[in-house]
């Protein structure tokens, strides 16, 4: 499936929260490398979703020459785990195949990142959704707003990512704070959109 395109502010969101995820690494160099403007949109995931060992398809046309080019994967706020050396053409583009590895949680959504030789990220990509062994996600948030002819609602996780929601969402009312559990789609009944079909409301 083709990705979504990301705006501006969730670069800047993701921008700021891989500040946190690359001081692990190397602290002072992530705070002089890490510059918003320069980060590209990774452009293509595919699957968007699955469970640990998917094997994903990385790939985008956009990101600046380097030497050597690395992709990651890590949920927001934390360290990250190189998967894979990706060889760059002479556009700056790089196409790879890496695995969904088993440290990658299920509560919560990871994103790609392509980072150089001095672990200065170049690039990240939208959300991938981790299910478990029965295809299912948990997300810990709010719900947010509630969108047309109000029957449907919107979601926002501990990471500020947004949802859809679908399915058993007759015990949710905006600005509840819950956990839920459901299944992932890439559009639905409610719009285009990361959307989440709720299977329970744990609380």
């Amino acid at each position: 499936m083709a990705m979504l395109h990301m705006g501006a502010a969730r670069t800047m969101m993701l921008a700021g929260a891989l500040t946190h995820m690359l001081a692990a690494a190397d602290q002072a160099a992530a705070q002089r490398m890490l510059d918003p403007d320069g980060i590209r949109h990774i452009q293509t995931v595919e699957p968007r979703s699955g469970p640990r060992g998917t094997l994903v398809e990385v790939s985008t046309l956009n990101l600046s020459l380097q030497a050597k080019v690395h992709v990651g994967i890590g949920a927001t706020q934390t360290g990250f785990e190189s998967l894979a050396e990706a060889p760059q053409g002479e556009l700056g583009e790089i196409s790879v195949s890496v695995r969904i590895p088993e440290t990658a949680p299920s509560d919560r959504a990871v994103v790609f990142v392509a980072f150089n030789a001095i672990f200065s990220p170049i690039g990240m990509s939208d959300p991938f959704h981790v299910t478990d062994d029965d295809g299912l996600l948990r997300r810990t948030g709010h719900v947010v707003l509630e969108e047309g002819d109000g029957s449907c609602l919107s979601f926002r996780d501990g990471d500020d990512f947004p949802y859809r929601l679908t399915g058993n969402v007759d015990a949710l009312r905006p600005g509840a704070e819950a956990v839920i559990e459901g299944s992932y789609t890439e559009g639905g009944p409610c719009g285009p959109g990361d959307t989440i079909d709720v299977v329970r409301v744990v609380r």
